[in-house]
């Protein structure tokens, strides 16, 4: 059996332009229209030399960190733009739902909508109408119909977007992480549905951030790495290389012109300790740092902030400063985990970094070895009492 979609030695080039003089003012602006151009312009390759195939029926997560090359590899896949080098062979239609309202014009209504991307996908007006119902019912926007899409809110528009894409019947349905910006009960709705769509014969290709969802949907997955195939085979292999990858970073982070200034964790024998710097240019009556751990799959464990736990030590006003927070229960079973952190005076949120870093916990003085899958990922701290009666 031929692949439905073979990707043969994909990439795509950009030039980026460089000013050796970083501002001009008006006069020299007007003057430079006499001078010789000093600007130069650099290569960047936001996909190199990628190759892939997808049997017909098959379900391919897509994963890789920001900047990896997920959103123009299926860009190019859905023609919106073209690959600089490389070919594409596609043998069946593709919906794609990479942007909220993508394929959608804004003057149109919802109803004429629907039409117009069915129409697009290659669709009779027969075989549309034989799904409208549906459509519109799993959209949930049966009131707003007749109404132009311009006055539709993001998550409207999303919703009706994806129900087009999803129940139109394309041979290849093309996802893009575009599903977070629903709510969760329309998030879970979407996979359920693309489940439908994977176990009735058609194909799915899905990016994401969230490998469970991943893991849940897809039986194979790609891992793109600065561009490149940086590997290729079952979910479950490429979740762990996926982590892995994200665990070589420094489990420092530091940010310039923020207010906070860095942000660390690491393991001290059977704790975890998170610290941040920061640097404000008024004072704070009340410096508070809050954090979630979550676990690979981005499933979150634990948080707190001294607020919450009514921190023993006084919060003193600063304007500058370290928090240290020393993490000693729950524990942790071996494994790699990622911490979000956010900053600010306990009413106001100053400073948000989600899955800000990724890290290991490994050799755990209490726990060193690494749980079966059902167990979960808290070590928990539990006396036992063995008694022996004759």
């Amino acid at each position: 059996m031929k692949p439905i979609l073979e990707i043969q030695n994909v990439s795509k080039k950009f030039l980026i332009r460089h000013e050796k003089k970083p501002y001009l003012s008006l006069r020299e602006s007007m003057m430079g229209i006499f001078r010789k151009d000093s600007s130069t312009n650099e290569e960047f390759f936001a996909l190199k030399d990628v190759s892939f195939s997808v049997q017909p029926g098959e379900s391919l997560g897509i994963i890789g960190k920001n900047g990896a090359g997920k959103s123009t590899l299926l860009k190019i896949l859905s023609k919106i733009t073209p690959p600089s080098s490389g070919k594409i062979v596609v043998r069946g239609r593709i919906a794609s739902l990479l942007e909220v309202g993508t394929g959608f014009h804004p003057e149109l209504s919802g109803r004429e909508n629907i039409y117009l991307n069915g129409s697009i996908l290659g669709m009779k007006r027969k075989e549309i109408a034989a799904k409208f119902d549906e459509i519109v019912d799993f959209s949930g926007t049966e009131k707003f119909l007749d109404t132009a899409l311009k006055h539709f809110s993001s998550g409207m528009q999303l919703r009706l977007a994806f129900s087009v894409a999803a129940f139109l019947e394309p041979e290849i349905l093309v996802i893009d992480e575009v599903l977070a910006v629903g709510d969760a009960e329309f998030q879970k709705k979407c996979i359920g549905k693309m489940e439908d769509v994977s176990k009735s014969g058609r194909t799915i290709l899905f990016v994401s951030h969230n490998m469970n969802s991943i893991n849940n949907l897809c039986k194979s997955a790609l891992l793109l790495s600065q561009g490149t195939v940086f590997n290729y085979g079952t979910t479950e292999n490429i979740i762990a290389a996926y982590l892995s990858l994200g665990n070589q970073n420094d489990f420092t982070k530091t940010y310039e012109n923020k207010p906070v200034k860095s942000v660390s964790i690491q393991q001290v024998n059977d704790v975890i300790v998170l610290k941040l710097k920061y640097a404000v240019k008024e004072e704070l009556k009340i410096p508070v740092l809050g954090f979630t751990i979550k676990d690979g799959f981005g499933n979150t464990l634990f948080g707190s902030n001294p607020l919450y736990q009514r921190a023993k030590q006084e919060i003193l006003p600063s304007k500058q400063g370290e928090i240290t927070v020393t993490i000693q229960q729950p524990k942790l079973w071996n494994g790699i985990y990622k911490a979000s952190i956010w900053f600010g005076n306990g009413l106001e949120d100053f400073f948000i970094d989600e899955d800000c870093l990724t890290f290991e916990v490994i050799n755990m003085v209490t726990y060193h070895k690494t749980p079966p899958e059902n167990i979960g990922a808290i070590a928990p701290d539990v006396d036992w009492l063995f008694e022996t009666s004759q």
